[in-house]
């Protein structure tokens, strides 16, 4: 028999992420289509009491019970808390489809290094999604670095956070979304 997963055996870092009706993916507003289970609470979880669906877990409920929900795999995400790295995911990421990455506080940017490291060193190319406290001015930045779906905390109007997304046109560094430098792209030119 599968052994359930505790939620209270981790504590979330800071407040809970929310899980809004509407965020925004690949520049676009869209209904939210996943359920993010939040940390914490005494109840036990197994493969078999998860309600059907698109279910976003935390990562230490999804590490206990990854082997029991492989006939799952399509609708199952994982949430990264920012005090857990993207080494703990590492390869099986290429069998997720979203990973969610948890922003505690807009000032803690341990989730901008998660985002990369799945990008770049594990190759994943599913939904990257920023759920917490993150703020406007970080859009460009998390896309920077491979996000791609964002769950804003709070009533926001959605349509006007997607300008934000356009504040800058180029970069001279490179990053997961312009691999190459802007010196190479003149040398290129």
């Amino acid at each position: 028999m599968p052994k359930p997963a505790n939620l209270s055996a981790k504590k979330p870092v800071g407040a809970q992420p929310e899980n809004p009706a509407q965020l925004i993916v690949d520049g676009a507003v869209v209904e939210n289509e996943w359920n993010l289970l939040p940390l914490g609470g005494d109840e036990k979880i197994s493969a078999s009491s998860l309600a059907p669906g698109k279910v976003i877990l935390p990562l230490s409920v999804w590490l206990e019970l990854r082997e029991d929900l492989q006939g799952r795999k399509a609708e199952i995400g994982v949430w990264l808390d920012s005090d857990e790295t993207a080494d703990l995911i590492g390869d099986y990421a290429s069998e997720l489809p979203l990973i969610a990455a948890h922003f505690p506080a807009f000032t803690d940017g341990r989730a901008f290094t998660a985002g990369r490291l799945l990008r770049q060193r594990y190759g994943f190319t599913g939904e990257l999604r920023a759920v917490g406290n993150f703020i406007r001015d970080q859009l460009t930045y998390l896309t920077r670095c491979g996000f791609n779906s964002f769950a804003f905390q709070g009533e926001q109007p959605l349509a006007g956070l997607l300008e934000s997304m356009q504040d800058f046109t180029d970069s001279y560094q490179s990053a997961v979304d312009q691999p190459l430098p802007i010196h190479r792209r003149r040398a290129l030119a």
